[in-house]
């Protein structure tokens, strides 16, 4: 494999592990605010962002590439508002995206097909991301000053949370599909 390449994905692995410690920070200041419901879905997220660098990991590996894991730096802990929180979590995912698409650049120059083959998966994954993050940004943007409002939209999290959650199979110890 092309050393920038790889150089790419390691970077994209730490990032999709870095992702998780992200999440999991939100998920434990939203439990701090009892909003239980985003707590969850903010730990299934978490899962599902280790399921996304495992993928990364086990790819490097069959391609005989060096993983090289580097440290995760500390994410934010607390947010002024949980509209804040959600506009970090889109913002974030909107980083993601933008690497991911840089280490697609990278395989093109090089002439990785495989690779480029293989992010197609993040790509639309991405898509996908950016949009439930931006929805969710959205509906707490409209309940804002509304404690019943925000109320129901965790409520709504929670159901979210199990849904999703069966989805990445963090309840069965499954894989995404």
């Amino acid at each position: 494999m092309n050393k920038q390449v790889l150089e790419g994905l390691n970077k994209q692995l730490n990032m999709e592990f870095a992702s998780a410690y992200v999440y999991l920070a939100m998920s434990s200041y939203f439990e701090s605010i009892d909003l239980e419901g985003f707590s969850d879905w903010f730990k299934v997220k978490a899962h599902e962002e280790m399921f996304h660098a495992m993928k990364i990991y086990d790819y490097i590996g069959d391609r005989r590439g060096k993983r090289d894991l580097s440290a995760i730096g500390l994410p934010v802990k607390t947010w002024k508002s949980p509209a804040a929180a959600a506009e970090d979590a889109y913002k974030h995912e909107c980083k993601v995206s933008a690497s991911i698409h840089n280490v697609i650049d990278i395989a093109r120059q090089h002439k990785d097909h495989s690779t480029e083959a293989f992010l197609h998966w993040f790509v639309i994954e991405q898509i996908e991301e950016e949009a439930e993050a931006d929805r969710i940004l959205q509906k707490v943007k409209m309940v804002a000053e509304n404690p019943g409002g925000m109320f129901m939209l965790d409520n709504y999290m929670a159901e979210r949370a199990k849904v999703d959650a069966a989805k990445v199979g963090t309840e069965s110890g499954g894989e995404e599909e």
